[in-house]
């Protein structure tokens, strides 16, 4: 019965916030593209600098380990992009290869010039990095939330219910930004909101591990939490606040901060009164 209520609870925290954040992102806020990076942005460091890091430094782990770890999973995740960026640039230079003829040289020629005049101006626009690096991350975060909803279930019947909705809120926002990197990186919203229900549904993973393996994760939660940190902090710093970094009028400039506050104070609101009523 535990069980069935564990799994329950986290699929309905796990993939529900999901597809809550991608009706806000695809739905309410649709027409707001632009300024879902500067949302984004501001959700992914509140959720890593406000969320995630206190609660690791909270367990009571020496912070010089905590500090090593956030270090190596921003090494791994520049890695794991730099992978990516290679991997996109091998398929392109290896793409099917079409028979010239004399006689339509110069057409060719001169499709071949806007084709990549046109995908280089895609490659600005349209950022091909930072997928892997947040879904790896959210995938570690979504685990790590299974095993404090199971954890919470083992208490009390319905203190597992009041932490499963208190996961659901405070994800919302943060999956927001998740939506809107990976649509940026794939330009396809339906792949988007796949991959991330995909690393939402591993909360359920985290739930049976924590009704089976409470003990022994409790150990490790602090360090997956800084991992997941880690991915947030990378992707914010390195694939979102560079695009915003352009010459804007000053209206723009001040909506991209105003959208930024916007993510940083959502992000801290709703995990203030999930932690309130949880406690």
């Amino acid at each position: 019965m535990t069980l069935l209520a564990i799994l329950l609870g986290t699929l309905a925290a796990g993939i529900g916030s999901v597809w809550l954040a991608a009706w806000l992102s695809f739905g309410i806020l649709s027409r707001y593209t632009q300024h879902m990076l500067s949302l984004a942005a501001g959700a992914l460091l509140a959720t890593a600098f406000l969320h995630l890091l206190p609660e690791a430094f909270e367990a009571g782990v020496e912070p010089h380990n905590l500090f090593m770890t956030l270090l190596f999973g921003l090494l791994f995740f520049f890695l794991l992009d730099k992978a990516e960026l290679w991997h996109h640039g091998h398929e392109h230079h290896h793409g099917p290869v079409l028979e010239s003829h004399p006689h339509n040289h110069e057409h060719e020629h001169e499709h071949e010039h806007k084709h990549e005049h046109n995908h280089v101006n895609a490659q600005a626009h349209n950022p091909v990095s930072g997928g892997w690096a947040i879904l790896a991350g959210d995938s570690v975060h979504c685990f790590g939330d299974g095993v404090l909803i199971a954890s919470a279930f083992l208490v009390d019947l319905r203190l597992g219910i009041v932490a499963a909705l208190a996961v659901l809120a405070h994800e919302v926002p943060h999956h927001m930004g998740d939506l809107v990197v990976l649509r940026e990186t794939s330009g396809n919203k339906q792949a988007a909101v796949l991959k991330v229900s995909l690393a939402g549904a591993i909360t359920a993973l985290g739930g049976v591990a924590g009704y089976l393996l409470l003990e022994q994760l409790h150990d490790i939660l602090p360090y997956m939490l800084t991992i997941a940190s880690s991915s947030f902090i990378y992707v914010a710093l390195a694939d979102l606040i560079p695009q915003l970094q352009k010459r804007l009028s000053s209206r723009e400039t001040a909506a991209q901060i105003v959208w930024l506050l916007c993510g940083i104070g959502l992000v801290s609101a709703v995990s203030y009164l999930a932690h309130t009523n949880l406690h």
